[in-house]
């Protein structure tokens, strides 16, 4: 086996590089994987940008699908080539985090100081999965085998988006016959809109303003679909709701605009979900936030992981309850990476998400 790899490096705000990096040694709790299929996320634009720091040198991504090429010994229940997926949450199991069911905020507390997001290691904390190969840490609590039949760009979303988006929806307690916007048909945001019809509403609206976007919205479960460089989003909405209101807004974009609005469109004690990544300040309206006193409630989330998570998640697409592959709309090798990074961090072509393969 060789003893570098191809990997793609966080230089500097601004610049990534694809150079060679020693593969890691496998520790007696982890496994390597040989990366077949990976994704560049938002949250790896927010990196590039220098909007959410890391290290310098950090190989970056944080959704792998692969092959594991060799296993620690400590770790049973697992062959070597055999076909996984790691939740771009891997959390190590024993934490107070995750003791207290909250895998995502996995980290130290107490004495040590409170480090919430924890549970994010790949590409945030470790080095992640824009590479040939990745190091999976705790490999029992987060390698999840991927079931035969499903091919590596079906379950490509579950990782990071899918169980985003599903969270959005889940911590919003949905319920049977519910109303629910999501603002930004993006990835994250079509997924939560399919999460939104799986947990039981009955009334769904996505808001985007890119055509093929909203043709997918719909293709997920929107009922109604609003391009808001038309109409005003929040007169729309309150028109479809006869001025009641939603019952739950989710915010997958990330700006103040769109956690503004998410406000002015619930109705009385209703939820609004933030998923977005937020690289400045939030202001809370007075008249939107209803002084305080609207018995709203403002929920976030942050992806969870976990190979229970994972397995789960694949249940979904193998049960044909979602189907996400219609999000990958591109297709590049590693040695493009520069390329893919900025076709997607530009948002040229119609991208939603690009497939990267070795």
């Amino acid at each position: 086996m060789a003893k570098t790899m191809k990997a793609t490096l966080f230089i500097e705000p601004g610049r990534i590089a694809l150079d060679d990096k020693p593969i890691p040694d496998v520790g007696p709790n982890d496994a390597l994987i040989r990366i077949t299929t990976t994704t560049i996320c938002g949250t790896d634009v927010h990196i590039v940008k220098g909007e959410y720091p890391v290290e310098k040198g950090l190989t970056i991504g944080h959704e792998p699908v692969g092959v594991i090429e060799k296993l620690g010994a400590n770790v049973l229940g697992y062959t070597e080539g055999q076909r996984v997926i790691a939740g771009a949450i891997c959390p190590s199991g024993y934490s107070n985090a995750c003791l207290d069911g909250l895998h995502s905020q996995d980290g130290q507390s107490g004495r040590h100081g409170l480090k919430p997001l924890g549970g994010w290691r790949f590409g945030n904390t470790i080095d992640g999965a824009m590479a040939e190969y990745i190091l999976v840490p705790d490999a029992m609590a987060n390698l999840a085998a991927v079931p035969d039949g499903l091919t590596d760009e079906q379950v490509l979303m579950c990782p990071d988006i899918m169980s985003t988006g599903f969270a959005g929806a889940e911590n919003a307690n949905i319920k049977i016959g519910d109303t629910v916007v999501v603002f930004a048909q993006g990835p994250i945001g079509l997924c939560a809109t399919a999460g939104a019809k799986l947990k039981g509403a009955t009334t769904i609206i996505g808001v985007d303003t890119v055509p093929e976007r909203l043709e997918i919205s719909r293709r997920m479960g929107a009922d109604h679909v609003i391009d808001f460089s038309k109409v005003n989003p929040v007169d729309e909405i309150l028109r479809i709701t006869d001025g009641r209101g939603v019952d739950v807004a989710i915010e997958a974009l990330g700006l103040q605009q769109t956690f503004e609005s998410g406000l002015r469109v619930l109705k009385p004690g209703g939820t609004l979900s933030s998923l977005g990544v937020y690289s400045s300040d939030l202001t809370l309206p007075l008249d939107a936030f209803h002084a305080g006193l609207g018995d709203n409630k403002i929920v976030t989330s942050l992806c969870p992981g976990g190979k229970e998570r994972m397995r789960r998640l694949m249940n979904v697409i193998a049960g044909g309850r979602a189907n996400l592959e219609l999000l990958v709309t591109h297709r590049f090798k590693l040695d493009d990476i520069e390329k893919a990074y900025d076709l997607f961090a530009n948002q040229r072509d119609g991208v939603l998400k690009i497939a990267v393969t070795p």
